[in-house]
């Protein structure tokens, strides 16, 4: 397999995994099984795979890796809205 495919593939699967959650949280506006600190460290590592992207200029790195890390940030947002006080 051509190595450029391979890191598509698995940047987009990657980028994508979290998706269902954030669908479920915004269907179901419940957070409560949902580890806050957990997204907040995914967010960390996805942003620094960001800058790795920029340091290398390696756009599918940037880009699959700034989309994860907009989903994840939805996902935060949407806890912060739904969960108990």
């Amino acid at each position: 397999m051509n190595e450029n495919i391979l890191g598509i593939v698995a940047g987009v699967l990657t980028s994508v995994s979290m998706i269902p959650q954030l669908v479920k949280v915004i269907r179901e506006k419940n957070v409560k099984d949902i580890s806050w600190i957990m997204i907040l460290v995914l967010i960390s590592g996805l942003s620094l795979w960001v800058w790795y992207g920029f340091l290398k200029n390696e756009l599918p790195i940037i880009l699959s890796n700034a989309f994860a890390v907009l989903v994840n940030i939805g996902l935060f947002v949407c806890y912060l809205l739904f969960r108990k006080s």
